[in-house]
């Protein structure tokens, strides 16, 4: 299994327990660090052919396997994730707006109690 799949595991069983418990905030930044994990494994995107591609439903052909992440991977994506939140937290405390500059600082520190996990 590798480092996004051990992740992705992790996460959804921590935002099972957090909506249990009604911790909103918490289940936002968890599922914030699932898209961006998932986004991290999407293949990239090939130039536009000039013929349509076609496929016959239900044969599979349509699939495209997703990308294997390593550890360094998943601790990119999951800093990334951190790094926005403290600079969207500086910009808005410059505007005066500290408040939602906590609540993001909040935000950016569980998602590194996810980096430190890893």
């Amino acid at each position: 299994m590798d480092a996004g799949s051990n992740m992705k595991a992790r996460l959804p069983a921590d935002l099972r327990r957090v909506m249990k418990e009604r911790r909103t905030t918490e289940a936002k930044v968890i599922r914030a660090l699932v898209a961006a994990i998932d986004n991290a494994e999407a293949p990239p995107v090939r130039a536009q052919r000039s013929e349509p591609l076609q496929h016959r439903f239900h044969s599979g052909s349509a699939e495209v396997e997703r990308l294997l992440l390593s550890r360094s991977d998943v601790r990119n994506v999951l800093l990334r994730e951190m790094h926005k939140r403290e600079r969207a937290a500086e910009e808005l405390e410059h505007l005066k707006m500290l408040d939602q500059a906590s609540a993001l600082r909040a935000e950016a520190l569980l998602a590194k109690r996810y980096i430190t996990a890893e």
